[in-house]
């Protein structure tokens, strides 16, 4: 799987920690950026990265990390076709995807250790998309939202 990552300057630590243990499980890595610590930098421009990522085919999942997460969630999910998680938890990382088809997953690397990221991140990863008839018929709703942008 083809997983494009990036990060502002509050994730760089965090995501050099996951590019390396996911390179160690033989993910292919797509790293958008931020290559270096820079205090200027602006999440907005990875989660730009990151959807462009996806939506041309390069990756099929993201890892979007900022301070809190919360504005990666936000900057990512103004993108066509991509549906953020934000997510704090194992449960609501495999659920996102399973449920909700969520195809990027947003860390705070401020309140989420590294240990626990790891853990978070993994259950998204390994998460698919049951398909159920329940669950197609919701994210194609949340779909369908994409024609008021």
């Amino acid at each position: 799987m083809n997983i494009a990552i990036g990060c502002d300057h509050a994730g760089y630590i965090l995501k050099e920690e996951l590019i390396r243990l996911l390179g160690e499980l033989g993910y292919q890595i797509i790293d958008v950026g931020a290559k270096k610590m820079v205090i200027a930098d602006d999440y907005p421009d990875y989660a730009k990265a990151i959807a462009g990522a996806i939506s041309g085919g390069k990756a099929e999942r993201g890892i979007l990390i900022c301070g809190s997460g919360v504005g990666a969630s936000i900057a990512v999910n103004k993108f066509q076709g991509i549906r953020g998680a934000l997510c704090a938890d194992t449960f609501s990382a495999h659920q996102g995807v399973e449920d909700d088809d969520a195809n990027v997953l947003c860390l705070g690397a401020r309140v989420t250790g590294p240990s626990l990221a790891w853990e978070i991140t993994r259950a998204f990863l390994k998460a698919r998309f049951s398909g159920a008839p329940r669950h197609r018929r919701r994210v194609a709703k949340v779909r369908s939202f994409d024609r008021y942008r």
